[in-house]
């Protein structure tokens, strides 16, 4: 019985070998680098045990597979500290180069290399680097759609063709009336008399208009914002461009625009994306960083197929058919400048790596499947 009692008395203590390590009769870890052997002595019915003498384990004891481990954490430790503060100002900012984590600058499309200012290069990359690209009617001056449709039937009536549909003529909202005649309406192919129509149409516009524009509300207001934060602006239209500039400085705002993007510069006008990506290079900015200010569901769907941000101003359109915007306002002095860098922030995913495309998985059918439909097929026959 005390040859038991003795044997189970050492099962508290592992000895230490090889790195492994030692738990004592307590449970607590003891040090890698030493162990105790306890010593037992037998004193008639009595199990008496020593002192614990120290045991030193020298380094030539560890394992070799983690001095090996070891001396490659302190490898790539090393590696990535020398790797992360740039030996010169050469940085390479291709898309097609893989990039290191951790490397300045990060990948960012609004970064332009080619600038040797690095405190120009830093503003450009910032949030504040951003330009506006402005619709004409229904964003900045009020618009009546009613005279849009009149000028559509009047146009029929005189070229003797049926009467449009309400739903085509919703269709052809924000198109180009050579675009609208040739490809909805179907009227004429003939170059020459695309243009004569078109011509036409836009005098029956004009007249019932009467050249009477109104600035909406708030509108003047956010313009000169824009303009003491040196913002570019560029405005949009599928009007011809005398008749845009004459409406310009009729009512004010003359010098305002950096650009002016007109029917006669844009072979197609909305849902195609054309004016406005036309636009952004005129104020020579990547389309990520234009923010579109529109009144329709196909401002927006032309906005986002350019990779713009999109406000919609709920002019003709209840707030709720807008939803697919980035932003919904009623009057263009609801917004601020910070909202404008709020969406031109480049912790966006357009700045980022590519979206992740979801992969579709082919669905195998089995023969029990096959032969299942087919019973329903010839029951249902």
């Amino acid at each position: 019985m005390v040859e038991s009692v003795a044997t189970t008395s050492l099962l508290g203590y592992r000895v230490l070998y090889g790195g492994i390590p030692v738990k004592d009769a307590f449970c607590r870890r003891r040090s890698p680098d030493m162990c105790r052997f306890p010593s037992t002595t037998f004193l008639g019915r009595r199990v008496v045990t020593s002192g614990l003498p120290r045991v030193r384990v020298t380094v030539a004891s560890l394992s070799p597979i983690k001095a090996l481990a070891m001396e490659l954490t302190k490898e790539a430790h090393s590696y990535r500290e020398e790797e992360r503060i740039p030996r010169n100002l050469n940085y390479e900012t291709g898309l097609d180069v893989d990039r290191k984590p951790g490397l300045w600058p990060p990948e960012n499309r609004a970064d332009d290399p080619s600038l040797h200012n690095p405190l120009l290069r830093q503003e450009r990359m910032g949030c504040g680097w951003l330009g506006a690209i402005f619709e004409w009617e229904g964003v900045l001056v009020e618009d009546n759609p009613d005279f849009e449709k009149q000028a559509w039937l009047a146009l029929s009536q005189e070229e003797g063709k049926s009467l449009p549909p309400a739903f085509i003529l919703r269709r052809i909202e924000g198109m180009k009336n050579e675009q609208a005649i040739s490809e909805v309406l179907c009227w004429s192919r003939d170059p020459a008399e695309l243009r004569r129509m078109a011509s036409r149409k836009e005098e029956i516009y004009q007249a019932l208009q009467g050249g009477v524009y109104r600035l909406r509300d708030g509108s003047r207001e956010f313009v000169n914002v824009l303009m003491h934060y040196k913002i570019p602006m560029a405005l949009v239209s599928t009007r011809p461009k005398k008749v845009v500039e004459n409406a310009i400085g009729a009512i004010g705002i003359k010098g305002y625009f950096n650009a002016i993007v007109a029917a006669e510069d844009v072979y197609r006008g909305k849902p195609d994306p054309e004016m406005f990506v036309y636009a952004a290079q005129l104020l020579q900015f990547i389309p990520e960083r234009c923010i579109l200010f529109g009144n329709s569901n196909q401002s927006v769907e032309a906005a986002h197929d350019a990779r713009m941000k999109c406000v919609a101003v709920a002019s003709k359109h209840p707030l709720y058919e807008l939803g697919a915007a980035d932003l919904v306002v009623r009057h263009l002095d609801e917004l601020s400048v910070v909202d404008l860098k709020n969406l031109a922030d480049t912790e966006l995913a357009e700045f980022g790596s590519s979206e992740l495309e979801l992969e579709m998985e082919e669905e195998v059918e089995s023969d029990s499947d096959r032969s299942s439909l087919a019973a329903v097929d010839d029951n249902f026959w």
